[in-house]
C-alpha cells in the first residue's frame, strides 16, 4: 500500500524566517507561500532531491497549527506524509483495520487528495496519506 515518502511537515512560528533559513542560508529551492483555508494553514514547500519539507503556518482562528504552536512555541515536526496508490481504497482499508482517519479524502496541497490518520492509532505520529501524484492529472 505505501509508496514513497512525500514530505515531512514542520510547524513554524514565523513563516518568513523559516523560508529564509532554508532558501538563503541552506540554499534550498522553496515554493511561494500558499494559503489552504480548508486546512487552516499557509504552506511553503522546500524541495529536496529525494523528498520535500513542508513548512506550516497557522491560517485562521481554527488552525490546527495554532494549537500545535501553543504547545510547542518554537515549532517542530507536525506530521509526515506517505504516498499511496488509491486514497479511497486506503481510507476504506484502514477503517476496516480499526485505524481512525481524521478526515475523509479531500484535496490537500496541489489539489491532490489526502487523509490524516489519528496519532493514537499510528504509534503517536500524525500520518498523512496522499494519493500518488502519478494517479492525478495536474
Amino acid at each position: 500500500m505505501l509508496k514513497r515518502l512525500n514530505h515531512i511537515a514542520i510547524a513554524v512560528p514565523n513563516l518568513e524566517q523559516a523560508t529564509s533559513f532554508y532558501r538563503d542560508i541552506l540554499g534550498a529551492q522553496v515554493s511561494k507561500a500558499a494559503d489552504l483555508p480548508e486546512h487552516g494553514v499557509t504552506t511553503v514547500f522546500v524541495n529536496l532531491d529525494n523528498t520535500k519539507i513542508e513548512l506550516l503556518f497557522p491560517l485562521g482562528e481554527k488552525s490546527p497549527i495554532a494549537g500545535f504552536l501553543a504547545k510547542n512555541p518554537t515549532g517542530g515536526i507536525h506530521h509526515f506524509c506517505i504516498e499511496v496508490d488509491d486514497i479511497f481504497q486506503a481510507h476504506s482499508y484502514l477503517k476496516e483495520k480499526g485505524i481512525r482517519p481524521l478526515t475523509e479524502p479531500k484535496p490537500g496541497a496541489h489539489g491532490i487528495n489526502v487523509i490524516f490518520l489519528h496519532p493514537k492509532d499510528c504509534l503517536g505520529c500524525l500520518v498523512e496519506l496522499e494519493e500518488s501524484s502519478s494517479n492525478n492529472i495536474e
